[in-house]
């Protein structure tokens, strides 16, 4: 196994001052993505009145709130799209990207802790890991599409969601969790992309129980995987329950 060390990290924790790098690109107008998330999903403008002010900062406020508004409407997507790993099994009701999210932030809450690992950035980096499916869509390998190429349609639409954002410190804050996840470059990400593994073969051992399936899959493509104690240990426990489940089964 290999032994991560704090020298891993290539961002500070998030309790820190933030470095402001004008990586972003500033945006005259906001975004609203209509239709299913595919890469050639529609983009419509969406314009935002805005109250006549003599002051400057009652018009910055009234945009920056405007702009948040855009951005959380946009992320509604992330809470109706489903999962499309669950979808190709069959599964009817099966969770949204938000669901996904939603619980591997508490992972994150609930963990012991570990040294050197800054707990409110995991529950952060869960938050966003996924957050660009909001426009790209849940891309699985069952779509063959390769991992560059994901990599690069997922980048871009973080791009277009922090510019309906407004750019500025959150947004930028958002892309540095999201490229410092994708990379796997701290201790963070590698706990975050266990929780990833984790929360889905618990999700499969669900499904499995309530849906009468064999998942195998789910478990295969992620045995051995686990960079952490914590996700080790947890896979552990849920194919510890997997095996007493399949063997009560087959009485």
């Amino acid at each position: 196994m290999a032994v991560i060390t704090p020298a891993t990290r290539i961002s500070p924790p998030l309790n820190r001052p933030f470095n402001h790098r004008s990586s972003l690109r500033s945006a005259s107008k906001n975004f609203l993505f209509l239709g299913n998330p595919t890469p050639s999903s529609t983009i419509v403008a969406v314009r935002c009145q805005v109250p006549f002010s003599d002051g400057g900062s009652t018009t910055n406020h009234a945009s920056s709130v405007s702009s948040s508004i855009d951005f959380l409407t946009l992320c509604h997507r992330l809470k109706t799209t489903k999962r499309k790993g669950w979808i190709n099994q069959g599964i009817n009701g099966a969770e949204s990207i938000a669901d996904h999210m939603y619980r591997m932030s508490l992972m994150a809450l609930i963990a012991g802790d570990l040294t050197g690992v800054d707990r409110e950035r995991c529950i952060k980096m869960a938050i966003v890991h996924d957050i660009a499916e909001a426009i790209v869509g849940d891309i699985t390998p069952s779509d063959g599409v390769p991992k560059e190429e994901k990599s690069r349609r997922e980048k871009a639409a973080l791009e277009e969601m922090c510019e309906v954002l407004g750019g500025g410190l959150r947004a930028e804050e958002i892309t540095e969790l999201w490229l410092e996840y994708e990379n796997n470059a701290s201790l963070e990400a590698n706990l975050v992309k266990d929780f990833d593994k984790v929360e889905m073969i618990l999700q499969a051992l669900e499904y499995e129980s309530e849906h009468g399936k064999v998942l195998d899959e789910f478990f295969i493509s992620t045995a051995g995987k686990f960079q952490t104690e914590i996700g080790k240990s947890w896979a552990a426990e849920i194919n510890a329950r997997r095996r007493s489940q399949m063997t009560n089964r087959q009485r």
